[in-house]
């Protein structure tokens, strides 16, 4: 055994792992979903995966980046503070100026690159809140809701109208489920939670039903659109229901075992957006339904590993971040394999490491290099080795027999 562990021996190769094979898929995944469109239309078949494995690359430096942090750098109130300010003010910047997709304008272009503020406005919430939260651990049982948990509420509050002012309620809504979490995560009164709670599901059936009423006169179009359409898709399957019935063609023709890899019919100009919301239909299609559920197995092992280093943690703060970010993983993965099985309407959102999108995909590997370093924490303080981060003398680690 090493007399010196170094911080790189404390990998938690549970969640590092998982991350890579899903990348990796995600990369070919995401050449099979674009390249017979892109040769189409004369362009290069692999700029598409080019544009997504630079993402990746980046990613891995922040992963690394993070992962080398001290945890003080990562619990400095200042530090979040800053970075929450910089995401509200892109999301400023992204309402008067930011380019138009799809009736949403939610992106930054910068040359070639676009980024999406939005997307880094959610592991944001949770660094901010976990952060506030943790250091209320004494009072946020006894002191009213207002002067403990809303407080910090109000900047997540204010970014979160900024983005249904885009309009991206699909992200707004990720986003506000996510902060549930953390709340619920924070020690929070129990009432609290409950009311919450209620106050959350009665808000979600009152919204849809005024939309159902007003014929989504309050809503965008595009936005009301999916609403009108997702229970049966099939009485307007040439016009509003036509991304969802064709997914449901690619997950029928995949059956068990698929049509094999890069065999997909639907993405050859059925399904418009085959590479980012619907890239689980194209991979049931292709690769089948045993394999798709494997990748989910793998997926929900993953984020059951980060919910576990959170669990059992004794740190407040260690113990909201990996909740907050293995239900931010979760919650992706519901709403996306929701929209596109008709169980909610269809929102926009990507699905975790799959879907090609740069923003979504460097959003995420930050979470991971967070997570990645709360279990590098958890393992220090379980072992009792110093917090050194060159080198760190192990006091005592037991061995198996």
């Amino acid at each position: 055994m090493p007399q010196k562990i170094k911080k790189r021996h404390l990998l938690d190769y549970s969640i590092l792992i998982p991350y890579l094979i899903l990348c990796v898929l995600g990369l070919v995944m995401v050449f099979s979903s674009t390249s017979y469109l892109l040769v189409e239309q004369g362009q290069n078949f692999m700029s598409s995966v080019i544009n997504q494995a630079v993402f990746w690359l980046l990613s891995l430096v922040a992963i690394s980046f993070i992962y080398k942090m001290k945890t003080d750098v990562i619990r400095n109130k200042a530090f979040a503070s800053m970075a929450m300010i910089i995401v509200i003010v892109l999301l400023l910047v992204v309402l008067v100026i930011g380019q138009e997709v799809n009736g949403a304008k939610g992106w930054l272009s910068f040359g070639p690159v676009n980024i999406q503020p939005a997307e880094f406005f959610k592991i944001t919430t949770i660094w901010f809140l976990a952060l506030k939260l943790s250091t209320r651990q004494k009072t946020i049982q006894g002191k009213p809701f207002f002067n403990t948990v809303f407080r910090p509420l109000v900047y997540v509050i204010f970014g979160l109208l900024l983005i249904a002012l885009l309009p991206d309620f699909g992200n707004a809504a990720v986003i506000t489920l996510i902060a549930f979490s953390v709340i619920m995560a924070s020690g929070i009164n129990y009432l609290y939670t409950l009311v919450l709670g209620i106050a959350g599901v009665v808000g979600s059936f009152g919204v849809i039903q005024l939309i159902n009423l007003t014929k989504g006169s309050l809503i965008p179009a595009h936005v009301y659109s999916r609403f009108a359409i997702y229970q049966n898709p099939f009485k307007d399957e040439f016009n509003l229901g036509h991304q969802m019935v064709n997914g449901y063609y690619a997950i029928y023709n995949g059956g068990l075992f698929g049509r094999g890899l890069g065999n997909s019919i639907q993405k050859k100009g059925f399904l418009k957006f085959a590479h980012t919301d619907y890239i689980f239909a194209i991979v049931i299609e292709e690769l089948g339904l045993i394999v798709a559920l494997l990748v989910l197995a793998l997926l929900f092992y993953m984020i059951a590993r980060i919910f576990l280093v959170g669990i059992r943690s004794t740190d407040a703060f260690n113990s909201m971040m990996c909740i907050g970010i293995g239900s931010l993983f979760l919650i992706q993965v519901f709403v996306n394999l929701g929209g596109i099985t008709g169980i909610i309407p269809l929102t926009g959102i990507t699905f975790p490491f799959l879907s090609q999108g740069g923003s979504s995909l460097l959003m995420l590997s930050i979470c991971i290099g967070f997570a990645l370093n709360i279990s590098a924490d958890e393992k220090k303080k379980q072992y009792g080795i110093s917090t050194n981060n060159r080198t760190s003398k192990r006091k005592s680690i037991p061995t198996k027999k």
